[in-house]
């Protein structure tokens, strides 16, 4: 069954464009499209999407509060944040609304379809730099909690929060199994347990958290 697709954003332009690269892909298909935040919240209501690519400058409602209404739904669809700026306020809103990563959206097609196909097999688009620089520029503004304010990182291991840590300094399973000296499939089963003890869906949830607490800190330090 090929992977669902919705694009929202308010540049008709950008979804033809967006559409002709996804229908040459045999497993996606283009099943939505919308304009701003509140036609994809109708659209979604009748028509069944794996992944959302979403905008998130649209007038009416953007793609933060589209995004953060999407994910609070039961079984919601996976979305990707798109931007056009590197550095953009709104898409580390956007990860902290629920959104599994962001891409911009000059993005080479190649990277935007491994993202989807990614994001779609329950991974997170979380380690390319970009992502990384943008946590760290944007999580000193924001109202931080404490690690006292969650006490479920006490439920951790130590070596789970080794993981956690690394997890949010955008290493790989593989990256934190050589660090670690352990197999790659014993690190996936620690990030399960992450996810799972903190009621996370996703590395990029982990990252947030990671530096909301202060378990990581803005400049990559553990």
């Amino acid at each position: 069954m090929p992977i669902r697709v919705m694009l929202v954003d308010d540049q008709v332009l950008l979804r033809t464009g967006f559409r002709m690269v996804l229908a040459a892909q045999p497993d996606m298909e283009v099943v939505a499209e919308a304009g701003d935040g509140i036609e994809a919240l109708e659209v979604l209501r009748a028509t069944a999407v794996d992944v959302v690519l979403m905008d998130v400058r649209m007038p009416k409602l953007d793609g933060v509060e589209a995004t953060r209404r999407i994910c609070a739904a039961d079984h919601p669809p996976k979305v990707l944040i798109l931007t056009t700026f590197d550095l953009d306020e709104y898409a580390f809103s956007g990860l902290k609304a629920g959104a599994s990563g962001f891409m911009l959206k000059d993005v080479p097609p190649g990277e935007l379809l491994a993202a989807i196909r990614a994001v779609h097999s329950g991974d997170a688009v979380v380690a390319p730099s970009t992502t990384r620089r943008l946590l760290d520029r944007f999580a000193p503004m924001l109202p931080t909690a404490n690690q006292q304010q969650h006490p479920e990182l006490n439920r951790l291991t130590e070596r789970e929060r080794e993981v956690m840590v690394l997890i949010a300094q955008g290493l790989s399973n593989g990256e934190i199994a050589a660090r670690l000296v352990l197999s790659e499939a014993t690190v996936k089963t620690h990030v399960g347990r992450i996810l799972t003890k903190l009621g996370l869906r996703d590395r990029v949830q982990v990252v947030v958290l990671a530096y909301e607490t202060g378990l990581v800190r803005a400049g990559g330090a553990g």
